[in-house]
């Protein structure tokens, strides 16, 4: 029997059993949620420590005992920060917003300038990428590194066109990739000569506390810039939604004071305070020191070192000796990026699919979804459990495997 056949025949056993495990979202388990389970319990005081009643309106920027709090754990400033809901991705949706219907700080609105565009580092993180396409807004495709984006692309497209408007970045731990941008990268990004005066970095520290291995760091782009000249070119974004609980987390938004004022102006007409309950909550879970939360996120390390371990371990195994796949270790975050023969990854996300795995979309990694070599796919080791991930590994590395003998098989013809 040749090879294509004895993975057909393999794969239509598989089939048969179709188990329904789901390995395509970034998902905190159920076991890393257990760890925040008193985060539930009862407040003693609904006041805060200026004696604001938290059950009542007020407090746009967010409660100060939170806002200290979470300057301790990522070195910005307090008075840098506007706390909001769970979600950090409503922050990145509403300065998108302003930017492209009042500006920002003097800025003029995307939507009266002939066409704006940003910068995507791919692969790159689907939402960034829908919030983009939402407004319209062309979106760029820039290659990433080991280092971060290829900063000579970044730079060149930046100095040469008006109309590129900003970067997004997830500096630590990158979604898919999992990589570190470097201090040089930071300060690149930083100092830069734009086109545009008004130049913007998306700058979404989604995972800057998941240390999943070694613990590592990222220079400080908001004091790099200001010494560049560039005070309000950075819009950062912070979540605890994956700290303790997605539902109810802290999402914050950070930027220069000059910004932030001008941001207050739009959100004092949406709102009349973000929900302080949640905020006073956090304070309380953690006592008020980041030492806690560090503390924390090193008993969700240990949970979810095992998953990414036992992914990469299945890989290896799997492709040894082969040049089907390429991938590398992620050094953190939540995700791992693996490369498939060109033309390849629909193929594979349909078998695993018919299969009973759901994967993330082929091309999610890529602005609107088209990635032009149909080859990324971004895998979450997160969510299932350890059992479920020994089911899943083996199907999935089957039909990559399917999938390049049948393209091979299909080129030899």
């Amino acid at each position: 029997m040749d090879e294509l056949s004895d993975l057909q025949r393999r794969y239509a056993e598989l089939k048969e059993r179709g188990p329904d495990l789901d390995l395509s979202r970034g998902k905190p388990p159920t076991d890393v949620l257990d760890l925040s389970n008193d985060f539930l319990g009862e407040l003693d005081t609904y006041l805060s420590e200026d004696g604001t009643d938290i059950r009542n309106y007020g407090v746009a920027t967010g409660l100060s005992e939170c806002r200290r709090m979470l300057s301790d754990l990522l070195g910005v400033p307090a008075d840098y920060m506007i706390l909001g809901n769970n979600s950090s991705l409503s922050h990145m949706y509403n300065v998108f917003f302003m930017l492209q219907t009042f500006g920002i700080n003097g800025s003029t609105p995307w939507s009266k300038e002939d066409g704006a565009k940003i910068l995507c580092p791919v692969p790159g993180y689907d939402r960034h990428f829908a919030v983009t396409e939402d407004f319209g807004v062309e979106m760029i495709p820039v290659p990433m590194t080991d280092d971060g984006p290829d900063m000579d692309a970044v730079e060149r497209l930046a100095a040469e066109d008006a109309r590129v408007k900003a970067i997004w970045c997830i500096p630590l731990y990158s979604n898919p990739e999992g990589v570190v941008y470097s201090d040089e990268t930071v300060s690149r990004l930083a100092s830069m000569k734009t086109a545009d005066p008004h130049f913007r970095i998306f700058w979404d520290n989604a995972y800057g506390v998941h240390h999943i291995f070694d613990e590592h760091r990222v220079a400080d782009v908001f004091a790099l810039s200001e010494s560049a000249g560039n005070p309000d070119r950075v819009f950062y974004y912070f979540s605890t939604s994956k700290i303790n609980f997605p539902g109810g987390g802290v999402g914050l938004v950070a930027s220069s004071p000059a910004n932030t004022r001008d941001m207050l102006t739009h959100i004092g007409r949406q709102t009349i305070g973000y929900d302080k309950i949640t905020q006073l909550r956090t304070v309380k879970f953690f006592d008020g020191k980041a030492e806690n939360i560090k503390k924390h996120m090193k008993d969700i390390a240990k949970l979810l070192r095992p998953r990414f371990e036992l992914v990469i371990d299945s890989l290896d195994k799997a492709f040894e000796g082969t040049d089907i796949v390429t991938y590398k270790k992620p050094k953190g975050g939540y995700f791992l990026s693996l490369n498939v023969p060109d033309g390849c990854a629909k193929r594979v996300v349909r078998l695993a699919k018919e299969a009973g795995v759901k994967l993330t979309p082929a091309g999610a990694t890529w602005p609107c979804g088209k990635d032009p070599k149909d080859r990324n796919i971004r895998i979450a080791p997160t969510c299932p459990t350890l059992a479920e991930l020994e089911t899943i590994m083996p199907i999935f590395c089957l039909c990559v495997k399917l999938a390049a003998a049948e393209k091979r098989a299909g080129s030899s013809r």
